[in-house]
């Protein structure tokens, strides 16, 4: 929901009223606390090893289908954005059934199965990545958005009790967590000589325990920005907060999901190493001995540790939110 609501808000901005249609998960949570409101649809993912789940999430679609068309016939939306995912699928068709202009936002180094159905009935396709195959005037890359770079790194350190002039980790693999990571961190940094900022995510949360003082551990943390602005070196999985990273100028390393789609999480890894501002380790290759080598070796190298900061500022795309916003409101007006 980061990206969605990282354009709400510039939408918002510009004077546009926003509401959103989404499920009963994170976005459940997450829209209100960001001041929008939320319609919500009964719909789940496709399953791909289950007929009968598959068979049920299609049923469903159906159904959601028909609430959406509802709901936009209540709202009565000028423009309908779609950012992939199983809810984006029955609210963009809903959309284009009424003759609403679609906008699609993709967040990740390949086309999502919801935006490859709806992409030839959408007016522009906003990318975070160059996709091959995916040129000319209907899609534009304009990065994935995000929230702004928080600028108070004194007040971000305060928060968590780091000092000025120490080294801070960042720890992370998203809201629900990464179990890999969450159980190699705790050993490879249990007598480490900088401090770690942990969020283990709140699914995890309960089988990860602190090693020390050194090592403050949150389930959760909001804003995440504090998170990322008090820190010197990120470990992470490499999904779309890859941007979030590029965003505050964070070197990392990149512990790519093995199961994501079209192993994308891969793809991102691979593009934010190649820009000088990462090292990836696959999954399988992680441990806490190679977790703590890769960590301590860019630590104990100033140089390299501020170049690779360098070279992640230079991939982020501050104005990605404005882009996409602007496109919608083209849209909307029709041009």
């Amino acid at each position: 929901m980061v990206p969605a609501i990282a354009v709400a808000d510039a939408l918002r901005a510009e004077g546009a009223e926003v509401f959103f249609v989404g499920g009963q998960r994170a976005e459940a949570e997450l829209v209100p606390a960001a001041g929008y409101a939320l319609e919500t649809l009964k719909v789940e993912g496709i399953s791909r090893s289950n007929p009968l789940k598959a068979a049920r999430a299609v049923a469903r679609a159906g159904g959601a289908l028909l609430a959406a068309q509802r709901i936009l016939a209540r709202r009565r939306p000028d423009v309908v954005l779609g950012g992939g995912g199983y809810v984006a699928g029955p609210v963009g068709l809903a959309g284009v059934m009424r003759g609403l202009p679609l906008v699609l936002t993709e967040a990740d180094s390949h086309l999502g199965l919801t935006n490859r159905a709806l992409a030839g009935r959408a007016r522009r396709v906003c990318l975070a990545f160059p996709l091959p195959g995916r040129e000319g005037p209907r899609y534009v890359v304009t990065g994935r958005p995000v929230p702004p770079a928080t600028s108070e790194r004194s007040a971000a350190r305060a928060r968590f009790g780091f000092a000025a002039g120490e080294r801070v980790v960042l720890v992370f693999g998203g809201s629900l967590g990464a179990r890999s990571i969450n159980l190699a961190a705790p050993v490879a940094f249990a007598d480490a000589p900088y401090r770690v900022l942990h969020v283990a995510g709140r699914r995890d949360a309960a089988d990860v325990r602190s090693p020390g003082p050194h090592y403050v551990l949150r389930d959760y943390v909001a804003p995440f920005g504090d998170a990322l602005a008090c820190a010197d070196l990120a470990v992470a999985r490499a999904g779309g907060s890859i941007f979030e990273l590029a965003q505050h100028g964070l070197p990392a390393v990149l512990v790519p999901y093995p199961h994501a789609t079209a192993d994308h999480q891969t793809a991102n890894a691979r593009w934010m190493q190649a820009g000088g501002a990462a090292v990836v380790v696959a999954d399988a290759d992680l441990t806490a001995e190679r977790l703590r080598s890769e960590v301590d070796a860019l630590v104990g190298d100033p140089g390299r540790l501020a170049a690779m900061a360098r070279a992640s500022a230079a991939l982020a795309r501050p104005d990605a939110a404005q882009a996409v916003a602007a496109e919608v409101l083209a849209a909307a007006a029709g041009r």
